[in-house]
């Protein structure tokens, strides 16, 4: 049964209307009436200049908090219509919303296709349903060349010839560090630890917060002994190969 036109969310985002205290009317329109009277004043006390000042900070902060809210009910309505469109609606789609739906999809994914008849993930061996608007799933994602919402995940896990290995887990692209939820825990970690080294218990409040410079010397101090330790290894190896070859 094709789903009924009163079931579907509304296309227009709905607005919120706010009763107005009447109270507050009325004095928001005298603070009006008394700037525009002051405004063509020459000359200003101190107190109506704080007064106005006052004022208008009132009014863009108002102005402020109602383009957020307004934000807010957009993102709603538009999150709802996207999880209808592509998500779990219980409801059969019309043949026209079939072929509006098929369209927006192909636009979204840049005239790939595949989105309807291919569930599953197009990275080789795996069978993951994919990602809205997208042929990978989220372990893959990072194999779509033309998204621009991911990016992997620097975290250093192994050290090799042609260059470090890095976790590359997709994580946000605005995530700062470029970190995954388990390496940024590792990561504070090895700082926690690093600080100890060097004085400092981030765990007690009774202690000031270490400064950057700090952190930055026990981090230097860390890379030079792991350097040093990796030289000398390097060098006990050359001195063991000269003695097997003599």
């Amino acid at each position: 049964m094709a789903a009924a036109s009163s079931s579907r969310p509304p296309k227009t985002p709905i607005t919120l209307t706010n009763n107005l205290n009447p109270k507050n009317f009325q004095e928001e329109a005298e603070e009006e009436e008394r700037d525009i009277f002051l405004s063509r004043a020459s000359r200003l006390t101190r107190q109506e200049v704080l007064r106005r000042r006052s004022q208008r900070l009132r009014q863009l902060a108002k102005c402020y908090r109602d383009h957020y809210w307004a934000l807010m009910e957009d993102l709603r309505v538009q999150y709802r219509l996207y999880y209808w469109r592509f998500g779990v609606s219980p409801f059969k789609r019309d043949v026209g919303d079939e072929r509006e739906s098929s369209a927006l999809e192909d636009d979204y994914n840049g005239g790939n296709g595949g989105l309807k008849n291919n569930r599953q993930c197009a990275f080789m061996g795996c069978k993951l349903k994919p990602m809205a608007l997208t042929t990978f799933c989220h372990l893959h994602i990072l194999s779509d060349s033309k998204q621009k919402l991911y990016k992997p995940c620097n975290y250093v896990i192994k050290s090799a010839q042609a260059g470090p290995i890095t976790c590359g887990k997709p994580i946000l692209r605005s995530t700062a560090p470029s970190l995954c939820s388990v390496h940024f825990q590792k990561a504070q970690k090895h700082v926690t630890r690093a600080l100890k080294k060097a004085g400092l218990n981030v765990s007690s409040s009774s202690k000031f917060a270490p400064k950057f410079h700090i952190i930055v010397a026990e981090y230097v101090h860390q890379i030079q002994a792991k350097r040093r330790a990796l030289q000398k290894a390097n060098r006990n190896k050359a001195v063991v190969k000269e003695e097997s070859a003599s």
